[in-house]
């Protein structure tokens, strides 16, 4: 009589929170995760392998970026699908927030894979944390268009929004971005936090003209930015 076959356990798929900057924020049991599944995918493996071998992490590496979405995820399912554990970490901070790795997740419930959260760093809260703005409520929003007529129809849209706003933004664009919120919510608090977690981190609060005067005296901007914008009080 023919052995009726065992069904194939399923491997889970595991959302890592990595460093942002310091790669002393990191938890135990991420570096313990990283370490025993079968691979990881990350956005930026070049950076993904830095850290891995600061602690010395030896786990295979695959690349997971917008460019390869489609193709990439339907591998990694199947993988998982075979019972092979992976870890999604992102460019940097907690995967799945602004980052292409929802679409793993997204794919892997719906093929019923265990998923688990090995929370971590995340640029959102640190900032708020740290912002002296109200915490108590607040929207994330990500990143603003980088055409000024729709930024500044977003920004139409959450005027009248009384929760604290968060907001990534990119070093080039952070000056428009600036006078676009003052131009259009009119005089707010705000804290702009620059290279968080990292040698020249920098935070900037106060009224949102006298942060702009301090930026404007710049020959240039560079680094990971988040914002913080006062709601309308």
């Amino acid at each position: 009589m023919q052995k009726t076959q065992e069904p194939q356990e399923t491997g889970t798929l595991y959302i890592v929170g990595t460093p942002i900057g310091n790669l002393e924020d990191i938890t135990l049991r991420a570096l313990r995760t990283l370490k025993e599944v079968d691979l990881i995918a990350a956005e930026d493996t070049r950076r993904t392998r830095k850290l891995l071998s600061h602690y010395d992490i030896h786990t295979p590496l695959i690349s997971y970026h917008e460019y390869s979405k489609q193709k990439r995820t339907r591998q990694l399912v199947e993988y998982l699908q075979e019972g092979k554990n992976i870890a999604l970490v992102s460019d940097a901070g907690t995967p799945c927030i602004s980052d292409p790795g929802f679409r793993i997740l997204r794919e892997a419930l719906d093929k019923e894979v265990p998923v688990e959260t090995i929370p971590g760093v995340s640029a959102v809260t640190g900032a708020l944390s740290i912002c002296g703005l109200p915490t108590d409520r607040f929207v994330f929003e990500g990143f603003l268009d980088g055409r000024k007529k729709k930024r500044q129809n977003q920004l139409t849209r959450l005027q009248e929004e009384g929760r604290s706003l968060v907001f990534f933004e990119s070093p080039h664009r952070l000056l428009a971005c600036l006078e676009d919120i003052q131009s259009v919510f009119g005089p707010r608090r705000v804290c702009v936090v620059r290279e968080m977690t990292k040698k020249f981190e920098e935070v900037l609060r106060g009224d949102i003209s006298d942060v702009l005067e301090i930026l404007q005296k710049r020959a240039s901007i560079k680094g990971e930015i988040t914002l913080v914008i006062e709601g309308k009080r």
